[in-house]
């Protein structure tokens, strides 16, 4: 084939979503985040309300937390959901949809999940992306009980996230 001939060159636009309750959204979510962006054309960052987990701040702040994070990113958008995730990326008509393995323990879960989203919709592929080692220990249940006594958290969220809390 004729590299220089641009015509037999097909290029498509994927996209990805990246779901959780991002509460707060944490340097390791910025980690799969990036390394998405390498991979896919957009991003979504898909905020989930999330009542049944109570989250510690409001499904709001964190939409916004999660738009300052990545407001330097032109390839990522941040929306808000209330729906299973499955309905909300085909409602987006997107197929793909990433999530973080810090561990072992996170596998067993995210398997679980990948294989009730397929079930619901054939169509719906779950990509496992893994942080850097720096970044495999950060988890948003870490950084609240940090936070919930007052200890340095700093380190482990996005400057941006620290300036609209």
């Amino acid at each position: 084939m004729n590299m220089q001939n641009n015509e037999n060159i097909t290029t498509t636009y994927k996209k990805a979503i990246y779901s959780g309750t991002f509460d707060p959204i944490t340097n390791g979510h910025m980690d799969i985040i990036k390394r998405a962006t390498n991979i896919f054309d957009e991003v979504i960052i898909a905020v989930a309300k999330s009542e049944t987990k109570a989250p510690m701040f409001s499904h709001e702040r964190r939409v916004d937390f999660a738009k300052a994070a990545t407001e330097n990113m032109p390839s990522v958008r941040v929306i808000g959901f209330d729906t299973l995730l499955v309905d909300f990326a085909t409602n987006m008509g997107i197929n793909t949809i990433i999530r973080g393995l810090r561990a072992v323990s996170d596998f067993e879960y995210e398997l679980q999940m990948g294989y009730a989203n397929s079930s619901i919709n054939k169509k719906i592929e779950t990509l496992y992306l893994m942080p850097t080692l720096e970044n495999a220990f950060v988890s948003s249940t870490i950084v609240r009980e940090i936070i919930r006594f007052n200890g340095k958290f700093e380190h482990l969220v996005p400057k941006k996230v620290i300036e609209c809390m």
